[in-house]
This record gives C-alpha cells, structure tokens and sequence, in this order.
C-alpha cells in the first residue's frame, strides 16, 4: 500500500513482461506508455495494494519538454505520472500518439505529459502527480515520491 518511494524500480503492470523490471531499451522515444507498478529493489516487494500506485511511464524527446518537466525525466527522456485521473480517479489508459498526450477514457480528460501532464481538455480540475525520476544502470528510477495528492478532487 506504500506510495511510491525514492529507489523503486519499475516493472510491467500488465501484459507478456507483466512483473519484470523496465529497462531503457523497453520503452521507445514517442511509443505509447506503460502501466507500471514500483517495486522496491531490495526486499523485490511490488507496490501494487493500491490502484493509486500505478504509474504512467512514457519516453520523451527531451527537447520538446518543458523546464519543469526536464528536471524530474531522466537524461534519456522517460518521464512518469500518477495513473489516476485527478477528476473521478479512473485509470488513465488512453494514448492519443498523434499528439503524445494521455487520455482517460471515463470523462474524456487529456492531459501533456511533456508539460507536466497539464489538463488540455476535460473536465479533470489539475495535473496529474507526476514522479520525478533518476536513471540507475541504465533504467529508470523513482527518484522522490509524486509531487502532488494522487487521486481525485482539487486539493
């Protein structure tokens, strides 16, 4: 049930490679997102008790993220999100690749993730939480807990 803490690695929450750790070649530059749960690297304890644990994991090109947003990505451009809309707490599971923005399919909320996952349609009242991250042999790595209440409401 623990938030994500500072060290986690990431695995794959869903899918063939669901549970394994992401590494730097899983994830090309501009490809959909993953679903991902942290997982402490020493005790390999998945932090998957709470849906307000998953995460958006996305790989950016660095040069069109904004200054904020550069400063929690790794050098190699993966940036991460709380997976929960902040307007009704569904699963943000949506991509729309033309535009490189999530969506979530409940209320049709869409958020930037290379401007800090910015609310740019929807009824979603705030950004989503994102997860400032740090490279660590190569992958990447939680590098703080979310910036913000992960959830719902305005808070």
């Amino acid at each position: 049930m623990t938030r994500p803490q500072a060290g986690d690695v990431f695995v794959f929450a869903t899918g063939d490679k669901a549970r394994s750790v992401i590494g730097d070649a899983d994830l090309a530059v501009g490809a959909p997102p993953v679903l991902a749960w942290p997982m402490d690297p020493q005790s390999k304890v998945i932090r998957d008790g709470s849906r307000l644990n998953q995460v958006l994991l996305v790989r950016l090109d660095t040069a069109k993220l904004d200054e904020t947003t550069k400063s929690r990505a790794t050098e190699g451009g993966f940036v991460a999100y709380s997976a929960s809309c902040t307007h009704a707490l569904c699963p943000v599971t949506g991509w729309h690749a033309d535009k490189r923005i999530f969506h979530c399919p409940c209320h049709n909320s869409e958020f930037d993730p290379s401007i800090g996952a910015k609310v740019v349609f929807g009824p979603a009242p705030r950004p989503l939480p994102a997860l400032p991250l740090k490279t660590v042999d190569g992958a990447p790595v939680a590098a703080q807990g979310f910036t913000g209440k992960v959830g719902a409401g305005s808070a």
